[in-house]
């Protein structure tokens, strides 16, 4: 088999078995790997109605075919569970060394099911796979761990991935840590890791990914790097990484601030781009086979949280422990990204938690008594410190948070729901929907909850070539009217696009910087990587639509559980609370439109948000629309 490793690995961590079962080459041509190798792999092994908790809610981590080969940006996993935050479809992607590893040892996925009784760690070493106590590392920071393992197992060029205490308390939005500070966080998958005393995966591999015209596919990936490392659409992430969004989002007012009470920040240039690279970064680091490195390690060199040295923070963990909290001190948010990547917590989450409870505090909801002597006086630092550190341990104010936003407000109650800003349990990304229409969409209806890389709308954003070449039915009059971020005219066509982009890029192992993000690739050109990869020959038509089967079956898994339509929506503040920045008038979200739209493009039933069975047929799902007629949610209008 060329590209895929071609083989899945089944750990049952109850009964310690371990086997490795080939992959069949059908299985891995529909559902190309990764996100959605898992994603069937979920849906064959989940029965409706599992408790996240329960032995038998898998936990899988996978890669795609261009994981450690060298095409340009092939770093990233997979990690997929029901997730414990949401009840959903749950997924999370990391970046680094650790998926390519996993190719090199010479396997696709992990499975693991059942429940340890004792903690361990699995340790892979090509054809060695072996389970060994994990005893001295429990209760060990994320680093502490990987470092241990390297240490004690005689290779620090081993690659792990490790929860923090924070997973092993249960903590809902806990994380997947790897390379010290990657992260497969979001909907909790650390917790999952934790319920089945699994504290890490360490993996070292030394056999060669075989590829089916070597020469043909590396001359190819030498020219896609060229492209992307000269290309202007990456200069920004190479010069600046992620923070460089901080000033123009801040500049239309999408930098969600004090809990999206409003999009703009007066301490922004703090910590945007220019001047984090110039006042705090001491060096840059790549993933695998990155011509970008967006990355930048930062040191604090001033003030009360000087000596702070790690990798970040990005943009997203900046908003939400920063302006999200009315955080204008960057020192902060870099001490605090790195204590939740060594505890183990899902920055964005964190952030946005921390914000809610400000402003429960701010509202009187949340009284000197319920805190326990805090101080959630809008941007004290001391207190975000100390409220990472009480989620991860579950103490005090810090328990009631680590259940997650919703939660929290439904244990909380006196009207404290209006401001827990969630979708379907997940704590939202830092994009402004009453801003940008598409994501406020993309949010509403991501399968694992609000997230803004399930569909990744940027495409909106000015770039007129993409734009011309996929949609070339619109005219120039129409594509103002995709490019107005503000309106809602075909941003469900932008949405139902993109997830598709974006799901091909995690099933495929590729970084969304080189192609959802930027589009440097298109799906054209990773198809054509693709066939001299892996010998099958596919068109872009038909890539898109291995990517669409994988989004409907994401849909059908939280079908089976119930959920719907009523489900795909935002928070209130979002569709009651009109905002805008000065001089432009204040919107909400009408959400109901912009649905329907969505809905029909993709062929799903309006009033159910649900697949129909003549769409699940045509994607070739038909074991799946028997399953919900079965169940009654698939039906043909």
């Amino acid at each position: 088999m060329f590209g895929w490793a071609g083989t899945i690995l089944h750990v049952n961590l109850e009964n310690k078995q371990i086997k490795k079962k080939p992959l069949d080459k059908t299985f891995a041509v529909k559902y190309l790997g990764g996100k959605g190798f898992s994603s069937r792999l979920l849906y064959e092994l989940l029965k409706p109605g599992t408790d996240p908790f329960s032995p038998d809610n898998p936990f899988i981590l996978s890669v795609g075919p261009f994981a450690g080969s060298l095409w340009p940006t092939s770093s990233r996993f997979e990690v997929s569970t029901k997730s414990p935050l949401t009840n959903t479809f749950g997924c999370a992607n990391s970046g680094g060394h650790l998926g390519p590893e996993l190719k090199f040892a010479g396997y696709d996925a992990i499975v693991f099911e059942g429940i340890s009784k004792e903690p361990v760690y699995l340790h892979i070493e090509d054809d060695s796979v072996k389970l060994s106590s994990a005893k001295d590392l429990w209760g060990k920071t994320t680093a502490e761990t990987e470092y241990i393992l390297k240490k004690d197992l005689g290779d620090m060029n081993l690659k792990v991935a490790t929860i923090g205490p924070a997973g092993e308390r249960l903590v809902l939005i806990s994380a997947v840590i790897n390379d010290y500070g990657r992260a497969a966080a979001r909907g909790g998958p650390g917790a999952i890791m934790g319920n089945k005393k699994l504290k890490a995966v360490a993996i070292r591999g030394t056999k060669h990914l075989a590829v089916a015209e070597p020469d043909k596919f590396f001359k190819l990936a030498a020219e896609k790097n060229h492209m992307v490392r000269q290309s202007p659409r990456t200069k920004w992430l190479r010069d600046w990484g992620t923070l460089s969004l901080m000033g123009s989002k801040n500049a239309i007012g999408d930098l969600p601030t004090k809990n999206r009470q409003t999009g703009q920040f007066a301490l922004a240039t703090n910590m945007d781009g220019p001047t984090v690279t110039e006042k705090y970064a001491i060096s840059r680091r790549g993933c695998y086979a990155c011509p970008i490195a967006c990355s930048h390690v930062t040191e604090i060199k001033e003030g009360p949280f000087a000596g702070t040295i790690g990798e970040g923070p990005e943009y997203e963990t900046t908003d939400a422990l920063g302006p999200n909290c009315f955080n204008g001190d960057f020192g902060c948010v870099a001490k605090a990204n790195k204590l939740c990547n060594h505890l183990g917590l899902d920055t964005m989450s964190t952030g946005v938690a921390i914000g809610f409870a400000m402003e429960l505090w701010e509202k009187g909801i949340l009284t000197p008594e319920d805190v326990g002597g805090l101080d959630l006086t809008w941007g004290n630092t001391t207190t975000i410190i100390s409220l990472i550190e009480m989620i991860a341990s579950r103490q005090g104010l810090g328990a009631v948070l680590a259940e997650g936003v919703k939660r929290a407000a439904e244990k909380i109650g006196k009207g404290a729901e209006y401001y827990a800003m969630h979708v379907k349990g997940m704590e939202l990304a830092t994009q402004e929907g009453r801003t940008i229409k598409a994501f406020g969409l993309a949010h509403a209806t991501g399968n694992r909850g609000a997230d803004h890389l399930y569909a990744l709308p940027t495409i909106g954003y000015g770039n007129y070539e993409i734009a011309r070449r996929y949609f070339p039915h619109l005219s120039e009059d129409d594509l103002k009217e995709f490019m107005d971020l503000r309106n809602y005219k075909f941003k469900a066509l932008q949405v139902t696009f993109t997830e598709k982009v974006c799901t091909m890029s995690d099933s495929l192992s590729l970084c969304k910087f080189s192609n959802a993000e930027t589009y440097v690739l298109t799906p054209a050109d990773i198809v054509e990587g693709f066939s001299l990869l892996t010998g099958i020959q596919m068109d872009e038509a038909g890539l898109l639509q291995a990517a669409e089967r994988i989004v409907n079956l994401e849909r059908c898994i939280n079908a089976r559980d119930g959920y719907t339509r009523k489900d795909d929506t935002l928070p209130r503040r979002l569709l009651e609370e009109p905002y805008a920045i000065p001089g432009v008038k204040p919107t909400v979200v009408e959400l109901d439109a912009l649905l329907d739209e969505y809905y029909i493009l993709h062929k799903w039933n309006v009033a159910t948000g649900l697949p129909t069975r003549e769409k699940l047929e045509e994607l070739g799902l038909e074991d799946v629309a028997e399953d919900l007629a079965k169940l009654g949610e698939a039906s043909s209008a």
